[in-house]
């Protein structure tokens, strides 16, 4: 990213660079169609989701000021905003953890001291506070240094989500043991039986959903089922077993009192708690003086807070492995982030803003579909060279034209990208059946470019499809607390794989004598490439750092883990039974490429590395 010097520069390049394409963010889904759906509805509950369990949280944290409602409410608000007006579309926004845990600090400062009534009308004024400090940022360029983010803090930051989710969950079913705050203690529901009850229940539901929604996200790689059945459940897993777990919570028997288990106390949207927010500009008058400009003090916090989680979460939907096309908008981005904060805080709404791992998540959904678009067209011209007894190199050649038709990358670039299909397709006309027999889907699976369907439609039908989950409160308040629990700890343990502070915190803990075990399974390169002292070293750095570091400030950064080797560069199982399709999907090559939250991998060795491997002089034993 180029580092502009003069005032509104940078948003002005991202402004020009973005209405340049911004047509085709809206026609390039056309040649989808109706497959656009597919990451519609995938990102739709990895966003919705979390939105409802931080509203949750958030309502037992304001004592029912604000609620699941008002998350959804501006989730959906700003996303809208943000897919239409927005410089990134595959940026997806929500409200984040962080937020909510800034909303609790300002509302136990604002209860005790102004009092609860005023507490949305001053939290108002912190937003506007934060909207001018992010104009700011946005016109002085100060997006530039998101490229000076070091692995350091991306691995510190991986490990700090895990921390607060799972903190998140085991205090939450902790919780369920106990009465919540301001209850009526001589309910029948809060006797020490039913709470002991209620508790049990809730450990049941939060590892069940924990265990299944991991196993399920797996379900790609499963020997049992059809490849349309196992995509399905990979995909769809999670939201799956929420609905599974919340329809088994009312098998229980009916001598249970209703209240067992505990489940989602929201307000619905048509009751008069859920109204006086959207009022509440009209009440900023009413702040004293002194705390109006008190407010700068949070703003300056939450601001610093949000450029980072934005910038980041949008670095991350743009790694250079997704091979975008389109410009980037961070300066642009920013400024928009203001108004939607601004908006929200006139509104008595959290702000929301970019989040992860929803973000990759996105950009990885429309990768598959872009991937199933172009190889269904290359899969039908090879199997038209087939027939026709044409040469695998004219085979080649009919292929190459087909992917240049529907990419827009430059033509040199696309043989360099395209040079390892070449050499796959073409060593047939001259090893012949010696090498198997040519199946194009396997071919074109292993050794086709990541592409993205860059466009607006999807992010802007999973936002209008968040704000209609606000109509089904009534719906949603049947979910158990507990299986968003288990859906806390599932978040928080998807968020290790791919982070390499973790691997390094794991390789401690093998002695001496067996690390020779770690060389002889799929592990990182730096294994060998760096001596043991300086690995030790570095993780003991950062563990300290770690524990320095305030829990309430975080963000998921995409982590460096090694890749596995058992679907290398070149290999081609054979297989004769033409239903290669079904068994080795093209998403599921994406997923050897990135972590099961979206995050793309970093491999362990290229295809140069196998070649020429780096063994260091005086090797440390392992």
């Amino acid at each position: 990213m180029d580092s502009p010097k003069a005032t509104l520069a940078g948003v002005t390049k991202d402004f020009k660079g973005r209405l340049a394409c911004y047509k085709s963010d809206w026609l390039d889904t056309c040649g989808s169609g109706a497959r656009i759906l597919a990451p519609t509805a995938y990102i739709f509950f990895a966003s919705a989701l979390p939105v409802i369990a931080f509203g949750e949280q958030l309502s037992r944290d304001t004592e029912g000021t604000l609620s699941p409602v008002e998350t959804l409410a501006s989730t959906a608000i700003c996303g809208v905003i943000h897919a239409v007006f927005g410089g990134q579309p595959l940026l997806i926004l929500g409200v984040a953890e962080p937020t909510i845990i800034m909303y609790h600090y300002l509302y136990d400062f604002a209860k005790s001291r102004i009092g609860r009534e005023l507490y949305l009308a001053w939290v108002g004024w912190v937003c506007f506070w934060t909207a001018l400090m992010l104009f700011l940022l946005a016109i002085f360029n100060a997006c530039t240094v998101i490229t000076r983010f070091t692995r350091v803090a991306g691995e510190l930051f991986g490990m700090l989500i895990t921390v607060l989710f799972i903190q998140e969950a085991i205090r939450g079913v902790v919780s369920e043991f106990s009465m919540p705050e301001g209850e009526n203690a001589t309910e029948e529901i809060f006797h020490f039986e039913w709470l002991y009850i209620n508790g049990l229940l809730a450990v049941i539901f939060t590892i069940g959903v924990l265990i299944t929604s991991l196993k399920s996200r797996e379900a790609r790689s499963w020997r049992y089922g059809s490849g349309w059945l196992r995509s399905i459940i990979a995909d769809y897993g999670v939201p799956l077993m929420v609905m599974l777990f919340t329809a088994i919570s009312y098998s229980v028997p009916g001598k249970i009192p209703s209240g067992v288990p505990r489940r989602l106390n929201s307000a619905l949207p048509w009751d008069s708690s859920s109204m006086y927010h959207w009022t509440v500009a009209k009440d900023m008058g009413k702040v004293p003086a002194g705390y109006i400009f008190a407010a700068i003090i949070p703003a300056v916090m939450i601001a610093g807070l949000y450029f980072f989680d934005h910038s980041v979460a949008s670095q991350l939907a743009q790694q250079s492995e997704f091979n975008l096309t389109k410009p980037t908008a961070y300066h642009y981005d920013m400024l928009l982030l203001g108004v939607m904060t601004l908006i929200c805080g006139l509104l008595g709404l959290p702000p929301s803003n970019g989040v992860l791992p929803q973000s990759p998540m996105h950009t990885k959904s429309l990768a598959v579909l872009k991937k199933q678009v172009i190889r269904d067209k290359m899969v039908k011209c090879a199997k038209e060279g087939m027939k026709e007894q044409v040469s695998h190199t004219e085979i080649y050649g009919r292929m190459h034209a087909v992917f240049v038709e529907m990419d827009s990358a430059p033509t040199q670039a696309v043989e360099k990208e395209l040079a390892d299909l070449k050499e796959a397709v073409v060593k047939h006309d001259n090893e012949g059946e010696s090498n198997g027999k040519f199946d194009p889907e396997k071919c074109i699976d292993l050794h086709l470019p990541v592409r993205v369907n860059e466009q607006r439609v999807s992010n802007f039908l999973q936002s209008v499809a968040v704000g209609l989950a606000i109509c089904a409160m009534p719906v949603i308040k049947m979910i158990p607390t507990s299986v968003l629990w288990g859906y806390f700890a599932y978040m928080g343990i998807e968020s290790l794989p791919g982070n390499q502070f973790w691997e390094r915190m794991l390789l401690l803990l093998v002695p001496p004598r067996r690390r020779f075990k770690v060389l002889e399974e799929s592990h990182a390169s730096f294994v060998e490439s760096v001596p043991f002292k300086y690995i030790i070293s570095f993780t003991l750095f950062q563990l300290v750092y770690l524990l320095e570091l305030d829990a309430a400030e975080y963000e998921e950064i995409v982590g460096h883990p090694f890749r596995s080797p058992s679907k290398r560069d070149g290999e081609s199982p054979d297989d004769d039974s033409g239903e290669s399709s079904d068994e080795f999907t093209d998403a599921e090559i994406l997923d050897e490429m990135t972590t099961h939250r979206g995050e793309l991998k970093h491999r362990s060795m290229s295809s140069r590395d196998r070649q020429f491997p780096v063994i260091p002089e005086g090797s440390v034993a392992m």
